[in-house]
């Protein structure tokens, strides 16, 4: 109806809230007919038909934060990650920084269990933890302000690798928090408090947001998927098996820098989704000598299948191919093994670029850089096909201390 045709007396409002009420009307029409063919109002509703959670217990769910070892390494990953890097303020020493270490401790101690920060000014946003966890790694600076003495010879930026076109955006940092939860809102809540926390102290350097699938999409355990389809991490040790142990946490021959810690490596891989959708079937298993279905080794059946490198066609090629990313990436010397534990990221596509901006936050736990992630690196370096879709476009290497006791905080030992 034009401004020409409109009754007198009946103004802009009444017509905006007659249509409101008129909506109203309708919904409670239509609400009124669901109760009464789908049994709504009856005991039952369509969520408990399916299978559906409606009880919340999920944002209930909790993981320690107190433990020898930090959460958020050998626990199962939340859906949703944050990773947060911090440069020191100048003049922060180390007493500043082993209360600064207590503050993040306390507060993230609370949070991870569902309780508010110390000045947390949304408590209520802290009540579903939803298995939050927050790791800290520790930069170069960071020891070397604190506690230069004890930083391990790894701790420093890697080799540089011809394939690498790293951006100081993504690069370095002091401090790294890595939080993980399977509720985003749980997420950036407890990224602001930390945050707050940390502004006498330190400046940030950047954050990567990464995600997985979302809780109750796939079954409890699934390798995550990749934005390229593929399965990524079958290779993995099983968190709790003695091979996962050494790999991480280190033995006599390998150590860990300290007892109950770790290395973290991450790696922002920008991924090519433009060019990649140009490449049929066959040729994305071949680039990394997997099945895209269900991750098995293109010798093999299952996943977890042990792959067969010498197997050869009918014509005499193999059946995984040299350049196949999982042959570049599996050791000949057992010791050179990690853990990953990496996020998907999805920007908004580059002003004139293509129409995507995708790629991996690619994680590495490992007792010691120089003997376990670098040789890796350097094989997939040299050859690898997957490089031609990926490009690693950020990197930084920090120290994991071992986790706190009750009443501690993580780092402590800095300061013994």
């Amino acid at each position: 109806m034009s401004a020409e045709t409109t009754p007198r007396g009946v103004g802009r409002r009444r017509l905006l809230f007659g249509g409101a009420a008129a909506g109203l009307g309708a919904v409670a029409a239509a609400g009124g007919h669901l109760a009464g063919s789908r049994g709504f109002g009856q005991g039952s509703t369509e969520l408990e038909r399916a299978g559906l959670d409606e009880a919340g217990s999920n944002g209930r769910q909790t993981v320690p934060f107190y433990g020898r070892h930090q959460a958020g390494i050998a626990t199962p990953p939340g859906a949703y990650a944050a990773f947060v890097a911090l440069d020191l303020r100048e003049g922060i020493g180390r007493d500043r920084i082993r209360s600064w270490l207590r503050m993040l401790s306390d507060d993230a101690a609370a949070l991870t269990q569902g309780e508010p920060a110390l000045a947390d000014s949304e408590p209520e946003l802290a009540r579903n933890p939803a298995r939050l966890t927050v790791t800290f790694g520790f930069g170069p600076g960071l020891l070397a302000a604190a506690a230069p003495e004890m930083a391990p010879a790894w701790l420093a930026p890697l080799p540089a690798f011809g394939v690498d076109r790293l951006e100081d955006r993504w690069s370095g940092g002091d401090l790294v928090l890595q939080l993980c939860a399977d509720d985003p809102m749980t997420l950036a809540h407890a990224q602001r408090m930390l945050l707050k926390d940390s502004r006498a102290f330190a400046v940030v350097r950047w954050v990567q947001p990464g995600f997985r699938r979302a809780y109750g999409t796939e079954k409890a355990g699934t390798t995550m998927r990749n934005h390229f389809g593929q399965v990524d991490g079958s290779a993995n040790a099983l968190p709790g098996s003695p091979e996962f142990d050494r790999v991480v946490w280190g033995d006599s021959e390998i150590p860990a820098w300290l007892e109950g810690g770790t290395s973290m490596v991450i790696r922002r891989i920008a991924m090519n989704l433009d060019t990649w959708d140009e490449l049929d079937r066959r040729g994305r298993e071949e680039s990394v000598g997997r099945k895209l279905d269900n991750g098995a080794p293109l010798t093999g059946e299952s996943e977890r299948d042990e792959p067969d490198f010498d197997a050869v066609t009918g014509l005499g090629f193999k059946v995984i191919p040299d350049y196949a990313h999982m042959r570049r990436a599996r050791p000949d010397d057992p010791r050179q093994r990690i853990f990953r534990r990496g996020y998907n990221y999805d920007a908004a596509p580059e002003p004139g670029g293509g129409v995507s901006n995708a790629g991996l936050i690619f994680v590495a736990f490992q007792a010691d850089v120089t003997r376990q992630f670098v040789p890796i690196q350097q094989r997939l370096d040299k050859l690898d096909l997957l490089n031609e879709w990926t490009t690693p476009i950020g990197s930084a290497v920090f120290a994991v201390p071992p986790g706190a006791a009750e009443g501690g905080f993580v780092g402590e030992g800095l300061f013994s």
